[in-house]
């Protein structure tokens, strides 16, 4: 075992979300404002999974108010705190990139069953 993953050992959590590239979920945010903290919910298709070990990330991506918003989300961040999921979601690819040409009905996952 190299030093880097031995350091970082501790660091990784142990019951890890599960949830695959297509599913809608709900990320639980821990936001601080001045001197305090609150949950904040962030809803959206996971487009992207990468890396592995402490650095393993996941991109989710939602419509408001007309605009895509996309976040990148560290798995093993202490400050993201559960992370639902709402709908499974039916692809055939690793990465749903060509999700952001698209609008409306055109830009949504099908479900799995």
């Amino acid at each position: 075992m190299d030093a880097f993953k031995k350091l970082t050992e501790g660091m990784i959590k142990e019951n890890k979300p599960q949830f695959e590239v297509g599913d809608t979920v709900r990320v639980s945010v821990r936001i601080k404002e001045g001197d305090k903290e609150r949950i904040q919910a962030f809803e959206g298709t996971v487009i992207a999974k990468k890396h592995g070990g402490i650095a393993e990330t996941f991109t989710v991506r939602r419509t408001s108010y007309g605009v895509g918003v996309e976040r990148v989300f560290p798995i093993n961040s202490p400050f993201v705190e559960k992370v639902d999921v709402v709908r499974r979601g039916k692809v055939r690819r690793a990465k749903l990139f060509y999700l952001r040409e698209r609008t409306g009905k055109a830009a949504k996952v099908k479900a799995r069953v």
